[in-house]
């Protein structure tokens, strides 16, 4: 289980969404998981992901400490794959995120041949994950799907802000900062992928996907459902 089946759109919003985690057994030694989730992540930044992380740390893209409002406008917003690796002292949950179903899919067979002793699972549409787990000849044991909201759905927010807002699974990016950036895009302030950097830093752990965010930004424009 995870809290990334919790990210809302239907199947062909995920086309470009492939979350896969690495998670160590809770008795593993950390003298030996700490290598494996460490080549894990090795591993995936060879496949160009859009997004790295560990649950304690966070992702590839950080907030900071130290900033100035020039910030709003010149801000490095280029992935920081190093930080990542160097902040990896602890076993957990680390994840890869890619925005193409050949990276995923090279990614998921090359993690099974290394055979790290991890729990693998993966995120994204059921096709999308079938055919990663029929490129790595790993046959598929179970399935985790989320069922959606019920209730007063009419008082949630447009589709839009959903799904920027579901993307980070701990409920760090509010659906007041999703329209603020959708926001901000329409009225030129912000480019689509400036918006979705911005989004990306609030993700706790590293599993919000800010190509699949700058997608659904440049979408909004003109929709509103």
């Amino acid at each position: 289980m995870t809290n990334t089946l919790h990210r809302f759109g239907d199947a062909d919003s995920f086309r470009d969404d492939y979350v896969i985690f690495a998670i160590p057994a809770r008795s593993n030694n950390p003298e030996n998981t700490l290598p494996a989730l460490r080549r894990f992540l090795e591993i995936a930044i060879e496949y160009k992901p859009v997004n790295l992380g560990d649950a304690r740390n966070g992702g590839a893209l950080r907030p900071s400490r130290s900033l100035s409002p020039l910030n709003h406008w010149w801000r490095d917003s280029s992935l920081n794959y190093q930080a990542v690796l160097d902040g990896l002292t602890h076993p957990t949950t680390c994840s890869a995120v890619f925005d193409n179903p050949t990276a995923a899919e090279d990614f998921l067979k090359r993690i099974k041949e290394e055979d790290l002793g991890l729990s693998v699972n993966i995120s994204t549409s059921i096709d999308g994950a079938e055919q990663c787990c029929n490129h790595a000849c790993i046959p598929r044991h179970s399935v985790g799907y989320s069922l959606g909201f019920e209730g007063e759905t009419e008082k949630l927010p447009n589709s839009q802000v959903l799904m920027l807002s579901t993307m980070c699974g701990h409920g760090m990016i509010s659906h007041s900062l999703a329209k603020k950036m959708i926001d901000f895009v329409k009225e030129g302030r912000r480019t689509p992928k400036e918006a979705a950097s911005v989004l990306t830093r609030f993700c706790s752990c590293g599993v919000f996907n800010p190509v699949r965010a700058a997608r659904i930004i440049e979408d909004a424009r003109t929709k509103t459902t």
